[in-house]
C-alpha cells in the first residue's frame, strides 16, 4: 500500500472520528448547538445531513432548527433537518416522534387546544409541510412517504357573520389518521377528520375531504378514487391500470 493511500485512509478515519465526536456532543444547549454547527460545515442541506442520525441512537437536530414544544419524545435516529419548526400553542399537546423519524427542512410541526402529532417508525417529511393538530389529533403510521409542501389540519375556524373570522372559535370534525406505507403527494392537503387507509396513494396537489380506503390511488379537489394498487407477479405493488399518469410525484 502506497504512503498516500494510508494517508487519505488515516485522514478519513480521523475526520469520521472528529464527526462522531461532535454529534455525540450536539443537542439543544448553546454548546450543542455549535458542535452541530461545526458538524455540519463542509456539508449541503437536505439530504445530505439526513445520515447524521445514523451515527448515534439520539439522532440529530440541524443547528437552525426551532425545537419549542416541551412536550416533545423522540426514539433513536430521529433527523430534524434545517429551519424546522417544533412548536406548542395554547394548551397544546405533545409531539411523538418514533425511531428513525426524518423530518426535513422548512417544516412546522405546531399542536394547540390539546391536539397532538404522532409520526410513526421510518416516516419522512419533506421540506415545506405544515402539520398543525389543534382539539384533536394527527396521527401517521411508520414507513409514510409525505413529499414537499403537502399541509394537515385537524379544525377549522368558524364562519359566522357578524365577526372576524379571525376571531370565531376552532371547531374539529375529529383527527386525521394516515395509514401505515401510505404515499402523499407534492403539495396535498389534508383536512379534519380524514383517515387515509394503509398503502393509500393521494395525487399531487389534491385535497382529501373524505376517508380513502387501503391501497387506493386518489387525486383531484376533492380527492376521489380513481384505482387501486395492484400486486403484480413478481409480489410487489403497482398502479392500477386507470392511472399511469405521473400523478404522484
Amino acid at each position: 500500500m502506497s504512503i498516500k493511500n494510508t494517508s487519505i485512509r488515516f485522514t478519513r478515519r480521523m475526520h469520521g472520528r472528529w464527526i462522531l465526536f461532535l454529534l455525540e456532543r450536539s443537542g439543544p444547549s448553546v454548546g450543542g448547538r455549535f458542535a452541530a454547527k461545526i458538524a455540519c460545515l463542509g456539508t449541503l442541506p437536505f439530504h445530505h445531513r439526513s445520515h447524521f442520525a445514523n451515527y448515534c441512537s439520539k439522532g440529530f437536530v440541524a443547528p437552525t432548527a426551532v425545537v419549542a414544544n416541551p412536550l416533545i419524545s423522540s426514539g433513536k435516529h430521529v433527523y430534524i433537518g434545517d429551519h424546522l419548526m417544533i412548536t406548542r400553542n395554547r394548551a397544546g399537546g405533545s409531539v411523538r416522534l418514533a425511531d428513525r423519524v426524518h423530518l426535513y427542512g422548512d417544516s412546522c410541526l405546531e399542536t394547540g387546544l390539546g391536539g397532538n402529532i404522532h409520526v410513526g417508525q421510518g416516516t419522512h417529511i419533506q421540506p415545506g409541510c405544515r402539520i398543525h393538530a389543534f382539539i384533536s389529533d394527527v396521527s401517521i403510521g411508520g414507513h409514510v412517504e409525505i413529499a414537499p409542501n403537502c399541509a394537515f389540519y385537524s379544525y377549522d375556524h368558524g364562519m359566522m357573520l357578524g365577526r372576524p373570522i379571525m376571531d370565531q372559535p376552532l371547531a374539529s370534525k375529529g383527527s386525521i389518521v394516515v395509514g401505515e406505507g401510505a404515499w402523499i403527494g407534492h403539495g396535498v392537503t389534508v383536512l379534519q377528520g380524514v383517515r387515509i387507509g394503509a398503502g393509500a396513494v393521494i395525487g399531487a396537489g389534491a385535497v382529501v375531504v373524505d376517508d380513502v380506503p387501503e391501497n387506493a390511488i386518489a387525486v383531484g379537489v376533492p380527492a376521489r378514487v380513481v384505482g387501486y394498487r395492484q400486486e403484480t407477479d413478481e409480489g410487489s405493488f403497482a398502479e392500477s391500470s386507470s392511472h399511469k399518469h405521473g400523478v404522484i410525484a
